[in-house]
């Protein structure tokens, strides 16, 4: 485990590099005994640090192929905050990023409170009071997206910004395991996949997060905005993009990038 200065002092490092966008190296070079639990530590000490309400949860590394990839047997967690919130009619400035992606998600929009330990797949669906489709932007504070676990854990999961579409479909009214979902950029598709593609049932993945931030005294809470992993591949924004995001039953979402090529 690292001391409290040393984790202060790379999140120290990882607020400067979003600050200022400029990407540090892999942390896992400089701190080689950095594991998850300490990564979350550091995470935290960032979130405290923004003096923005947290307004939900994402959950990420969800799919077994990206599971695989990184070497590990489980999902991990970002914290969404208030000023991550973007706009379908706002373009967003995509210089404000340092390797700005998208990926697009069904969120989930707690109607009521989620238990924490022992919490159930069925008490995320009778808690949910509706889907939505949504586009998440990710970003990463670390050079050339060279992560690790425990980087993109500190680094709050990548997690940079989200926008909603429009509808709001009650989870009895949708088979979330069969949502088909496609995206766009410039009118050309770019990625394609199935809401199953997170561990099999996105509902799974909201449960897994509420009795893992348990550990940490988190609850997730009514109000609360839910990403739980990518339906899809994550795409490249560049400025000028036009992205949007089709679901089967959920309709569309979309998110346009400003900025100068």
């Amino acid at each position: 485990m690292l001391t409290v200065d040393e984790r202060t002092l790379i999140a120290d490092r990882l607020r400067s590099a979003e600050r200022d966008r400029a990407p540090i190296p892999p942390l896992i070079e400089t701190s080689p005994g950095l594991g998850a639990a300490d990564a979350y530590e550091i995470q935290l000490i960032n979130i405290r640090r923004r003096e923005a309400e947290i307004v939900g949860h994402k959950v990420g590394l969800s799919s077994a192929a990206m599971q695989q990839m990184m070497g590990v047997d489980e999902p991990d967690y970002g914290h969404l905050l208030a000023d991550m919130r973007l706009s379908q009619s706002e373009p967003v400035d995509a210089l404000r990023y340092c390797y700005p992606r998208v990926e697009i998600e069904v969120a989930y929009l707690l109607g009521d409170d989620l238990p924490g330990e022992g919490c159930t797949e069925a008490d995320v669906l009778a808690r949910t009071e509706a889907v939505a489709p949504s586009i998440e932007l990710v970003d990463s504070r670390i050079v050339d997206w060279r992560i690790s676990i425990a980087d993109t854990i500190a680094d709050n999961a990548s997690a940079a910004g989200y926008v909603l579409g429009d509808a709001r479909v009650a989870p009895s009214d949708v088979d979330l395991k069969g949502i088909d979902a496609v995206l766009t950029r410039n009118g050309e598709q770019v990625a394609a996949g199935r809401s199953d593609a997170v561990l099999g049932d996105p509902t799974r993945a909201v449960a897994w997060l509420a009795r893992k931030v348990a550990a940490f005294g988190v609850r997730l809470r009514a109000g609360h905005v839910v990403l739980p992993g990518a339906c899809t591949r994550a795409v490249d924004a560049r400025p000028g993009d036009v992205f949007v995001g089709e679901f089967s039953g959920l309709g569309q979402v979309s998110l346009t990038f400003g900025g100068t090529r």
